[in-house]
């Protein structure tokens, strides 16, 4: 895994509150989920020979595929979703989380998922895949630290 895009910000903690300003410009959520698809278009490109049941990531309505790589000093992520909008949360969580020490993942709540209002935004099954995305970064920093 060569190509990184993130970390965007020195911390974590940084990336949510650029998350929470640039959400803040954006009037109603029909503006938001368009943002949020244009996030996802900014994804990294995503190997065709990656997208196998190993790298499947269940408990998403969506296909989600994740692969992550480093140690406890710094896990990077690659994600995509056959979902535009799933994308654009993929985005949002590798912004948050990619290229973080196993130690920052770990102290780390999403909380910009509330503060920009997504979790009273999305479908029960987004929000359900959406915990799976950060589940998934938790238990892998977890497995870097043991």
């Amino acid at each position: 895994m060569t190509e990184t895009t993130f970390p965007l910000e020195p911390t974590a903690a940084e990336a949510q509150d650029a998350i929470r300003d640039e959400f803040a410009f954006f009037a109603d959520w029909a503006e938001r989920y368009q943002y949020l698809i244009d996030l996802g278009r900014k994804l990294p490109a995503f190997p065709e020979e990656w997208k196998t049941e190993e790298h499947r990531l269940l408990g998403c309505q969506s296909l989600v595929w994740i692969v992550p790589a480093g140690n406890a000093d710094r896990l990077d992520f690659r994600a995509i979703s056959d979902s535009a909008i799933v994308s654009g949360l993929i985005y949002l969580a590798l912004r948050v989380y990619s290229g973080r020490s196993a130690q920052e993942i770990l102290a780390t709540e999403a909380s910009y998922i509330a503060d920009i209002g997504l979790a009273k935004h999305l479908s029960p099954t987004r929000s359900n895949g959406l915990a799976s995305i950060l589940a998934f970064v938790k238990h892998t920093a977890q497995a870097a630290l043991a």
